[in-house]
């Protein structure tokens, strides 16, 4: 069997390295930043579309599906193109197709150019991060991971306030066209300081059967989970016949890529126990990290009347702290246990989602972001160190099929828990609204009471049934922060599993 490339390029120094490393994560950003950029400005796309809010979705679900798809092929196309030239390439790309859906006709098109901006932006995330590992020295590259986890920890806070605003000042098409100069101007300038430090490339033969297996299973999952809670999930035909092929093609991928001689997703890279245990840390905390960012801006414009720009800036707080301590987080990396960094930066999580859980609807709107700001506290804690733990588990040539692997499973979680979080809200909500019904005291007394200080009969009622409503919701919240919270904790044990790192170790690729 053929190894893959190692996807590193010569280390650079000074104002080179200095330009590369902000390039490389303004490309990553521009990526994150576009998966959540489309989530408040649904409604206004599909108005201007003039179609359904459910078909806007697809707005959605289409760019997740192809950028699902293509991020864990990152290992293969690194080795069979170099990593340079994906880089520069899925940035051009990425940027061209910004430019289609700002100027697409209709939903149909739009859905295509979606489509095309997924696949072209898939191998960005981690392209960029294995470069950065690669362009720094050994013991700069906790710094490395420092700048790009930052981007990644921010861009999902920053999406929905840049969404709305941009939808209520200039309109839908230019959450698309935003990307354009920024695309541009990274692909430029990365391709100058990049230039001449390609990683090598290896002539692979292209795994069909795997490719059309990942295809299979990860595009019905990400529909799945997408329309799953729309779709009423398994009382839907077309949600079972997903899940069908969700299941089948799983295993067939597994069975097929653990023996190919030539496989299109490395998957031998969970043999390094470092590597996995960090995968499975990162997924389980940010998975419970999205579904907060998910939740807490619904409850509040549901349930206390924010408007989508008001609810994206109290929990764009939670950016504030992250941006301070990724580089303090940085520095530490190699000089304390990984383990008991991260171990702290999860629990840290659970401590601040469990004071979430004693959430009123009377809470002010700063009291609600403080809880941001401390979440921003604790994310590089979190992000770093274990994309560490990952990176610095594998062989050097696996590297991208590393990163590539690890960003789909982070991806994927988050997409399973906004899918599982937002549906289990809505059933608790359902059976606390019945149990505070049947525990009203002297409800009709109550509509007495409004009726005396002059609402109508239906009025009071509504009145009523509008604050039994808004309990039941708040609740319902509450419930899903407690959730979070064991997910967190378990989160934190599962990162010691992996095994203990040398004493400064940094560097990608060591053991």
């Amino acid at each position: 069997m053929s190894h893959a490339a190692q996807p590193t390029v010569p280390t650079l120094t000074g104002t080179s390295l200095i330009l590369a490393a902000l390039f490389l994560a303004l490309g990553n950003f521009m990526v994150v930043l576009d998966i959540t950029i489309a989530n408040v400005s649904v409604p206004t796309i599909a108005g201007g579309l003039a179609v359904s809010p459910n078909q806007g979705t697809w707005v959605i679900t289409s760019y997740s599906v192809a950028e699902a798809i293509t991020v864990p092929l990152t290992g293969w196309l690194a080795a069979r193109f170099g990593a340079v030239k994906v880089f520069l390439f899925g940035l051009i790309g990425f940027g061209i197709c910004s430019a289609l859906c700002g100027l697409a006709p209709s939903l149909g098109f739009l859905v295509l150019f979606r489509v095309m901006q997924g696949l072209c932006g898939g191998p960005i995330m981690p392209m960029s991060q294995t470069l950065m590992m690669s362009i720094f020295p050994p013991q700069q590259r906790g710094q490395a991971m420092g700048i790009w986890s930052m981007t990644t920890v921010v861009a999902p806070i920053v999406g929905p306030i840049l969404g709305g605003s941009l939808c209520d000042t200039v309109g839908w098409e230019w959450i698309f066209y935003i990307n354009v100069p920024v695309a541009a101007a990274v692909a430029f300038f990365a391709s100058r300081i990049l230039a001449g430090h390609e990683t090598q490339i290896v002539k692979r033969r292209i795994d069909y059967i795997g490719l059309i297996l990942l295809i299979a299973f990860v595009g019905s999952l990400q529909i799945m989970l997408d329309k799953g809670k729309e779709l009423e999930w398994f009382d839907s035909p077309f949600i079972i016949g997903l899940a069908i092929t969700a299941v089948v093609g799983f295993i067939a991928f597994l069975i097929w890529e653990l023996t190919a001689a030539e496989p299109i997703v490395d998957l031998r890279v969970f043999r390094h126990r470092g590597f996995t245990s960090a995968v499975i840390t990162i997924s389980l905390t940010f998975g419970a990290f999205f579904a907060s960012i998910v939740l807490i801006p619904l409850w509040l414009q549901t349930n206390l009347g924010y408007t989508a720009t008001e609810a994206g800036l109290v929990t764009g707080w939670g950016g504030v702290l992250a941006v301070v301590m990724s580089p303090i987080v940085a520095k530490l990396v190699g000089k304390i246990d990984h383990r008991a960094l991260v171990s702290f930066g999860v629990l840290w999580l659970a401590a601040v989602t469990l004071a979430r859980s004693q959430f009123t609807t009377t809470m002010g709107s700063w009291s609600i972001a403080l809880t941001f700001l401390a979440q921003g506290f604790a994310m590089p804690f979190f992000f770093i160190p274990t994309n560490q733990i990952a990176l610095s588990a594998v062989e050097p040539h696996e590297t991208a099929s590393a990163a590539g692997l690890s960003n789909f499973l982070r991806t994927l979680s988050a997409a399973f828990a906004t899918s599982l979080i937002t549906t289990l809200w809505d059933q608790s909500a359902t059976r606390d609204r019945s149990a505070l019904v049947d525990n009203l005291n002297d409800s009709q007394g109550t509509v007495d009471k409004l009726g005396a200080i002059g609402l109508t009969g239906d009025q009071a009622v509504r009145q009523v049934d509008a604050l039994t409503q808004g309990q039941a919701i708040m609740l319902a919240t509450d419930h899903m922060m407690q959730i979070t919270v064991v997910v967190f904790v378990i989160a934190a044990m599962v990162v010691w599993l992996a095994p203990k790192p040398p004493p400064g170790m940094v560097q990608a690729g060591g053991h």
